[in-house]
């Protein structure tokens, strides 16, 4: 097992310089998502990260065959998917997780088509479903940085309304809120959260750093605000203790933040003062 004094001295050894990068973007990605996984788990959407990952996947295969930026790739097919997945659930004769599966299952077979016409495919695919320490470049350290200052401020921006069309759809059409504009915001930073955590999450397992930081803050705390940033102190707490012991055991990075992170939910869904397993027991 590595200490955590030798972990840092690989952290500083020009020869691992990929290192920090991934630890970097790991703690940023996780910040991202805490935050607007906030509102992902107050609206009761957590399918919504993993549909999501799916529908960037056309867009990455794009920019695969086309040798362009994985990242934009990314964002433009996850931002149209979203488009038409807002518009459509407008019709509230389909359910929203209805439409959401439509069309995220069909962006990801787009995906799979695409990719499957360009040559030596493989080896992306796999980086792109669990994740690649190494492959984090120091242009990622400042998308990543970017994407997380626009998420931050957008979610500060509209957060009221944003919990309002959560709390009641009907009730903020009453009050004359943008509901479809506010959909269609949702799902644009959901997405840009899933694309900057795919470096060193993967695909598969991005939906965990989504939902389950969010969730074990909410059994800790009653207030949307420090829900929101104890969800991103998890999420960075998880991706440091993540990257360290996989590093440290040689097991897989993505793998290892997720883990963590369900530790810690188990640990809150026990312990938490008011809403854990022993504190009700106690109040009652």
């Amino acid at each position: 097992m590595l200490s955590p004094y030798d972990f840092i001295q690989d952290l500083f050894n020009p020869i691992l310089s990929f290192l920090p990068r991934a630890l970097i973007v790991a703690i940023l990605a996780a910040i991202i998502c805490g935050v607007i996984g906030t509102h992902v788990v107050l609206r009761g959407m957590a399918f919504i990260g993993d549909a999501v990952a799916h529908s960037v996947f056309p867009g990455l295969a794009v920019a695969f065959v086309l040798q362009g930026s994985l990242i934009v790739g990314g964002l433009v097919a996850g931002t149209i998917t979203a488009i038409l997945v807002a518009f459509f659930s407008q019709n509230r004769r389909i359910k929203e997780d209805t439409v959401i599966g439509i069309f995220f299952a069909a962006a990801f077979a787009l995906g799979l088509v695409v990719m499957s016409l360009a040559p030596g495919y493989s080896g992306s695919l796999q980086s792109f479903l669990f994740g690649s320490i190494t492959g984090v470049s120091r242009s990622d350290i400042v998308t990543v940085s970017v994407a997380g200052v626009l998420v931050i401020a957008l979610t500060l921006l509209f957060n009221k309304e944003l919990v309002a069309v959560s709390l009641d759809r009907e009730m903020a059409r009453v009050l004359r809120l943008p509901v479809l504009a506010l959909d269609i915001l949702l799902y644009f930073m959901v997405t840009i959260a899933v694309v900057m955590s795919i470096h060193t999450i993967g695909n598969i397992l991005v939906l965990a750093l989504l939902v389950t930081p969010a969730a074990t803050a909410r059994l800790l705390t009653d207030r949307l605000g420090v829900m929101m940033t104890m969800a991103a102190g998890i999420g960075a707490l998880s991706a440091l203790l993540g990257v360290y012991l996989s590093w440290s055991l040689n097991i897989p990075t993505g793998a290892t933040i997720v883990l963590v992170a369900t530790v810690i939910f188990l640990f809150a869904w026990i312990f938490a003062p008011k809403h854990g397993l022993l504190g009700k027991g106690q109040a009652a």
